[in-house]
């Protein structure tokens, strides 16, 4: 397929170069105003434009990875290039009922909600669509299943997608910057620490995947009794962590919706 994503940044770069490293057949262009920013795809044999409507006419799928600001603007410059064409919108917040209204029928409209982990093959991708466009779906699910797995959700679960699979990176990131600091304190140098703390969180959502399980029941074969797992666990939520975890996906949550 021909893919043109609108914005360069940096969803919209690690998208680019995700399909370009884990799909096949596919020429992909990326267009951002300062095009010098994303000389770097060209690595990767993607094409690149200071210019939204270069080659657009050619596209199959038209992925909109900016601002929800931008979207009406963006939409007004390309509409008159793109009739027919699949329009993939990942602006937060911006509904599908807004860009079918904006495409007035013109064009098929999906929601997409990928995080940057897409540029490793490893994004997990919300898509909603409007009842009669599902259908018409399949195409962009298989195209994210190349850069790490795709669900169809209901539409008014994307702002929580956002949440909880884009936001959620930097969550886990955070989780694993302090278990570093941890290992630093208890006498590691920083770099092993890090190396560490990061393999350790990838085992464990490994595990998690692969079995299929719910969470504790693989914290159960890592506690044993009066040991030093339950005792640290035990510690953590006696300091609030789950609940702060929880607080804070929240009130992530909260600031989109107002």
């Amino acid at each position: 397929m021909n893919i043109h994503i609108i914005g360069g940044g940096n969803l919209g770069s690690a998208i680019a170069i995700g399909l370009a490293q884990f799909s096949t057949g596919n020429s992909i262009t990326v267009t951002r105003r300062n095009v010098k920013l994303i000389d770097h795809l060209k690595q990767y044999g993607i094409a690149t434009s200071h210019d939204n409507t270069a080659g657009i006419s050619e596209a199959d799928i038209v992925i909109l990875a900016i601002k929800p600001w931008q979207v009406d603007a963006v939409l007004d410059e390309i509409l008159p290039h793109v009739k027919g064409k699949v329009i993939a919108s990942g602006a937060s917040g911006v509904t599908v009922e807004h860009l079918n209204a904006k495409v007035a029928g013109t064009n098929t409209v999906v929601r997409i909600m990928p995080n940057i982990a897409a540029q490793y093959g490893a994004s997990a991708t919300c898509i909603s669509a409007a009842a009669d466009d599902i259908k018409n779906t399949q195409a962009i699910v298989e195209l994210f299943d190349k850069v790490g797995t795709a669900v169809i959700i209901d539409e008014k679960l994307m702002d929580a997608a956002t949440v909880l699979g884009a936001c959620g990176t930097a969550f886990a990131l955070r989780y694993i910057r302090a278990s570093m600091q941890a290992g630093i304190e208890i006498g590691f140098d920083a770099k092993t620490a890090l190396a560490i703390a990061a393999q350790t969180a990838l085992g464990a959502t490994q595990m998690l995947l692969k079995e299929n399980a719910h969470p504790e029941q693989l914290i159960d074969k890592v506690t044993t009794p009066q040991g030093c797992t339950i005792a640290g666990l035990n510690e953590m939520e006696h300091e609030g962590f789950s609940s702060s975890l929880i607080k804070g996906i929240k009130t992530s949550l909260h600031k989109i919706k107002n």
